[in-house]
């Protein structure tokens, strides 16, 4: 799937092309547009021209979550969103042979209560860090070396942890509603 945002007069519209064209899109809520500032500028843009309306050469949207791609008559940017980590996850969940639609609203449902899908995610009390709430954070590292700000080790890592302990998003989900912990 394909994730297309344009920019154009400070509005922001999104448009996902899936193979079957476009998408009622039922998850376009995953899909980060970004803010557009004045004159269709990304925050983080800078000064716009003629000739580069998007700002300055290699500006990305805020935090990184988008970057230009191409630019089309009247000064609309065309921007690539980036995979949210809720689409990375439902990505990943065939991979562990749990079907999407019956197991992504339990996973759906324990990571937002754990950590709300921020991948930046710290509880000060018991360390736990990212979008599992990994305790201690380092262990994560079994995933891969960029656990601290990747969204798609983190998922790999905590998609592994509940098919070893629980075997499925669904008895994880069961398990934390009747300790508050997973």
């Amino acid at each position: 799937m394909v994730a297309v945002a344009a920019f154009t007069s400070g509005a922001a519209a999104t448009a996902l092309a899936g193979p079957a064209g476009p998408s009622a899109a039922p998850h376009a809520a995953d899909i980060p547009a970004g803010p557009a500032g004045p004159g269709g500028r990304t925050a983080a843009a800078g000064p716009a021209s003629p000739a580069n309306p998007a700002g300055p050469a290699g500006a990305t949207g805020p935090v990184g979550l988008i970057s230009p791609v191409t630019t089309a008559r009247n000064g609309v940017v065309l921007l690539a969103a980036a995979r949210t980590p809720r689409q990375i996850a439902r990505r990943m969940l065939p991979k562990f042979h749990w079907s999407v639609a019956k197991q992504f609203r339990y996973l759906n449902w324990l990571w937002q209560r754990e950590s709300g899908w921020n991948k930046y995610a710290y509880n000060p009390y018991s360390g736990a860090y990212g979008i599992p709430q990994a305790l201690p954070g380092s262990k994560m590292a079994s995933a891969g070396p960029n656990w601290r700000s990747n969204a798609s080790t983190q998922i790999r890592w905590g998609l592994r942890y509940i098919r070893a302990r629980y075997g499925s998003p669904r008895r994880a989900w069961n398990h934390s509603q009747a300790t508050g912990w997973y």
